[in-house]
């Protein structure tokens, strides 16, 4: 029954570190075509007028992937709490993509230390 809890656990947590990727790529990209936009259409001697309404959508888009990205991170935090629950309190999941999961700033019983922050690559 564990063995078979476990292996739920790990698919879950798969899907789950794919969908924050997807997500954070998707941030990425959308900042990137934003960011770029406004530059190239200096670089075109185009009228400052011209495609501020694309820019504006694609701003929109990134609050939206935001938003994406609270949820899902909202998600991360309940299914760890799901783990526990299961009895996999003790169980690491590894992030198959190779990132690593930084460590948390505090524990949950424990104060912030401060000056310390826990650093992530974003």
């Amino acid at each position: 029954m564990l063995k078979q809890r476990r292996m739920v656990a790990e698919q879950i947590a798969s899907a789950l570190f794919e969908a924050e990727a997807a997500i954070d790529a998707a941030i990425t990209k959308t900042a990137a075509l934003t960011g770029v936009m406004p530059s190239l259409r200096k670089e075109a001697g185009a009228s400052a007028l011209i495609g501020q309404d694309a820019v504006e959508r694609a701003s929109q888009a990134i609050m939206a992937l935001a938003d994406a990205r609270r949820a899902i991170v909202e998600t991360h935090k309940e299914l760890s709490i799901a783990q526990t629950q299961i009895g996999l309190g003790a169980v690491t999941m590894v992030d198959p993509t190779g990132g690593d999961k930084p460590p948390a700033l505090f524990a949950r019983d424990e104060q912030p230390r401060v000056g310390r922050r826990a650093l992530r690559v974003a």
